[in-house]
C-alpha cells in the first residue's frame, strides 16, 4: 500500500513539475528537482564505507542487498533492500541513484544525478566518526566543496550553480552520537547531561545548514532522531531483560527532536529564501514498533538477520552466520538498527509532505 501511494505521489508531482523542451516539437518530463545532494550516516549510505579500509561499520556481505534491485547483492547500504533516500530519488522522477562518492562511479554524468558523501558511523559530532574510522560531518562538507569544482568543469559554472541551488539536500544523522559515544562514554556523559548534549548536536546542525546555504543549497530536509529505544540493539543493551522500547532512550530522542525543530524554524526565519523541513523519522519508527501489525508487520523486536554478540556487532547483520528471516518485509528491523526496505517505505511515504513542501 505504501509503494501505491507514492506512486501516485511521483506521478502527481511530475504532472506538477515544468516539461523540458526536448527538441522535436514535443516535450520530455524532467525529474522533479535536477539532483539529490546527502551527507550522513548508515541510514543513507550507500557504499562510502565499502572505500574506507579502516572502517568499523560495513555492509559490504550478505545478508546485506539480499531484496536490492536485480542483482540481489550487498551494496553498502545497511537494509535488505533499498533505503529511504532510494525511495525518494524514485519519487522525484529520478531513475537511477547518485554513486557513493568515493567510488569510481562518482564522475562523468553520473556527477548530474547528486552526490551522496553519508558513511556508516558519521555523526555530527566528529569525534563519534573518528572513533569508528568514518567520514565525519566535516570532511562531507569538503567533500562537498569538491563536488562543486566537479560538477561546474562538466557543464560550466553557471549551470553548476543552477543545478546546486534547485537540488535537494538531505541530512540524516545524529544516531551514532548516543549509541555509539554518548551512552558508554563516562567520560562525555560527565561533561555534558542529555540536555546540554543535544544542545551541542544540534548546535553543530545549524552551523552546518548554514555553510550548506552559503555554498548554495537552497532545499535542506534534515531527519528527525529516530525512537532510541525502539531499535532492536537499543532494547538488548540498554532494556534490563524487558521487549518495550526503552523510554529513557525514546525521551532523549525527543529532547534533540525539539531543539531541533526550534533550530529549523530559527534557520527558515533567517534565510527568507531556504526551504527547509524535518522529515519526522520517529513517530513512523516507533508507531511500527510499538504496534507492527497496524503496519502489516508481524515483528519489530527481533532483527531479521542474525545479529552480533559482542560490542559493535550487536547492532549489525553477523557476517559468520547465514541466519535470515524467510520474509523480510514482515520485519520492522533488518538488523540492530536499520529497517527493512517495507519499513523504509512506510518512512517514506510518512515524510511525503515535508518533501513536498521542500520541491513545490
Amino acid at each position: 500500500m505504501a509503494q501505491l501511494r507514492l506512486t501516485l505521489l511521483a506521478v502527481s508531482l511530475l504532472i506538477l513539475s515544468p516539461a523540458m523542451d526536448g527538441g522535436g516539437g514535443g516535450t520530455v518530463q524532467a525529474q522533479i528537482v535536477p539532483a539529490v545532494i546527502s551527507f550522513g550516516d548508515s541510514t543513507i549510505d550507500v557504499g562510502n564505507n565499502n572505500y574506507l579500509p579502516g572502517a568499523v561499520f560495513k555492509a559490504n556481505y550478505v545478508p546485506y542487498g539480499v531484496n536490492f534491485g536485480s542483482r540481489h547483492k550487498p551494496t553498502g547500504r545497511f537494509s535488505d533492500g533499498k533505503i529511504v533516500t532510494d525511495i525518494t530519488a524514485e519519487t522525484l522522477g529520478f531513475e537511477s541513484y547518485a554513486p557513493p562518492y568515493l567510488s569510481p562511479q562518482a564522475k562523468g554524468k553520473n556527477l548530474l544525478l547528486g552526490a551522496n558523501f553519508a558513511s556508516a558511523a558519521s555523526s555530527y559530532h566528529d569525534d563519534t566518526a573518528a572513533m569508528y574510522d568514518a567520514i565525519t560531518l566535516t570532511q562531507q562538507l569538503m567533500y562537498y566543496r569538491e563536488y562543486q569544482s566537479k560538477l561546474a568543469a562538466l557543464v560550466g559554472r553557471k549551470n553548476a550553480t543552477a543545478i546546486l541551488s534547485d537540488a535537494l539536500y538531505i541530512v540524516s544523522t545524529g544516531t551514532g552520537d548516543f549509541l555509539q559515544n554518548y551512552y558508554h562514554n563516562a567520560s562525555l556523559s560527565r561533561r555534558y547531561n542529555v540536555n546540554s548534549y543535544c544542545d551541542l548536536l544540534v548546535g553543530i546542525f545549524s552551523g552546518f545548514a548554514n555553510e550548506l546555504y552559503r555554498l548554495g543549497a537552497r532545499r535542506i530536509g534534515v531527519t528527525s532522531m529516530p525512537p532510541l529505544g525502539c531499535l532492536p540493539a537499543s532494547i538488548r543493551l540498554y532494556g534490563k531483560g524487558r521487549r518495550g522500547c526503552v523510554a529513557r532512550l525514546n525521551g532523549d530522542a525527543e529532547t534533540f527532536n525539539k531543539k531541533l525543530n526550534a533550530t529549523v524554524e530559527a534557520l527558515a526565519e533567517k534565510h527568507s529564501d531556504l526551504k527547509i523541513a524535518i522529515f519526522d523519522i520517529y513517530t513512523p519508527l516507533r508507531d511500527m514498533s510499538e504496534s507492527p501489525a497496524s503496519q502489516g508487520f508481524s515483528e519489530a523486536r527481533k532483527t531479521c538477520c542474525q545479529t552480533g554478540t559482542r560490542k559493535t556487532r550487536v547492532y549489525l547483520c553477523n557476517p559468520a552466520t547465514t541466519g535470515l528471516c524467510r520474509n523480510a518485509s514482515d520485519f520492522v528491523y533488518f538488523d540492530g538498527v536499520h529497517p527493512s526496505e517495507a519499513a523504509n517505505l512506510v518512512i517514506a511515504e510518512s515524510t511525503m509532505s515535508a518533501g513536498i513542501s521542500l520541491v513545490t
